[in-house]
């Protein structure tokens, strides 16, 4: 939050605010961000590396989909717990939707064309027309795939990434239905259980990478929860825990620390790298979501907070067919690392344009004329 800056200076900002007029989290709003932009590294460099090598960078990134629930929950508390006497159920349903579907559109139409148009990913991407048309309408309504050419494991057949949104939506039903009439106490006692499966699962399979394929689609819900309740229960909390106010930028080379550290091997019947991942889940991502609730962006990177924080949505939902067609050229082509590498340096860029431009001119005009169009307040949480 921003309650260090002066008057003048906050005169010289533009503070955003969530739908019921609050000021946001300006330095979750950056981490959201900083975990959105390595995701993107995560993709391009595993996908074009199969996984191997030196080059296969921040290879525990895929914990970033539980960051994002866990700030979600964090947020969604924050800007809906004081607002249900004033809310009906059906007007949250609304908000959310308002907020969320419009880049799910965008993403299953991109993923659509980038599926039809990959010169590199001809020989895999056969799917019958009507098949391949069903899927497309599957993930323009957010559910399962049907087995896509090319694709056959992932739920999201057409935009990978897009089943953590689906997980997203759940989160938000549990939410108006029966979490947020939960106490304290029965919200902790959730985390406490969820977090055990979360343990077990993590030591049992190896690592925390599921739920993305339908052969472990049932990790998908635990991750969820465990992430989701956690963030709820921790904005609840926030206010009793005085952490150090670190900022944006320690917390987000903390997250890449957290996303670099190598694959663990095992010991005994236990799997090191399993329990590092729940261990980070748990633990760890806790005390930086806290950390940066407590933290002020100050003067010099607000605007920055702002920017990336806007971005992290579009980028995640936008960057995938890019990842596809890099780690298909490699696939078919074979070509040296530092061909790879350089291509990947020219994406990254292209791919935050990219999600800039979904952002300005057309996620936040159609919102914008959504919301205006069914009486609603604004809202980024």
């Amino acid at each position: 939050m921003n309650a260090s800056l002066t008057g003048k200076d906050k005169a010289t900002i533009s503070v955003d605010r969530t739908s019921s007029g609050k000021e946001h989290f300006e330095v979750l709003d950056g981490l959201r961000g900083s975990a959105a932009f390595l995701i993107v590294i995560f993709h391009l460099f595993n996908y074009s590396f199969r996984f191997q090598g030196p080059w296969a960078l921040v290879k525990h990134a895929y914990l970033a989909v539980d960051f994002f629930f866990a700030l979600s929950g964090f947020v969604v508390a924050y800007a809906y717990d004081d607002r249900w006497e004033k809310m009906t159920t059906l007007q949250f349903f609304r908000i959310r939707l308002i907020r969320l579907h419009p880049l799910v559109l965008m993403g299953a139409t991109l993923g659509l064309l980038f599926y039809l148009f990959d010169p590199f990913g001809k020989a895999m991407n056969q799917t019958p027309a009507l098949t391949l048309f069903l899927t497309y309408v599957l993930s323009l309504l957010l559910l399962p795939s049907l087995p896509t050419g090319g694709r056959q494991n992932e739920t999201q057949a057409l935009n990978g990434p897009a089943w953590s949104l689906m997980q997203e939506y759940l989160g938000n039903i549990a939410y108006a239905l029966v979490l947020r009439r939960l106490r304290t106490w029965a919200l902790a006692l959730v985390l406490v259980l969820a977090g055990a499966g979360l343990f077990w699962v993590a030591n049992d399979k190896g690592s925390l990478d599921g739920g993305w394929g339908y052969t472990e689609i049932w990790m998908a819900p635990l991750r969820l929860t465990a992430s989701f309740v956690m963030g709820l229960w921790l904005y609840r909390i926030h206010d009793r825990v005085r952490l150090p106010k670190i900022g944006l930028f320690l917390l987000s080379v903390v997250l890449v620390i957290c996303f670099q550290m190598p694959v663990f091997s095992k010991v005994g019947g236990f799997s090191l790298n399993g329990l590092y991942d729940a261990a980070c889940v748990l633990f760890l991502f806790p005390l930086i979501i806290l950390c940066g609730a407590h933290s002020d962006a100050g003067l010099g990177m607000i605007n920055l907070c702002k920017l990336i924080g806007r971005l992290s949505y579009p980028l995640y939902i936008s960057h995938i067919g890019f990842v596809y067609v890099l780690a298909n050229y490699s696939s078919t082509h074979r070509p040296s690392a530092g061909f790879i590498v350089g291509w990947i340096l020219v994406l990254l860029p292209i791919v935050t344009i990219n999600a800039w431009l979904w952002l300005k001119f057309y996620d936040e005009p159609i919102r914008a004329w959504l919301t205006r169009r069914y009486g609603l307040k604004r809202s980024r949480a």
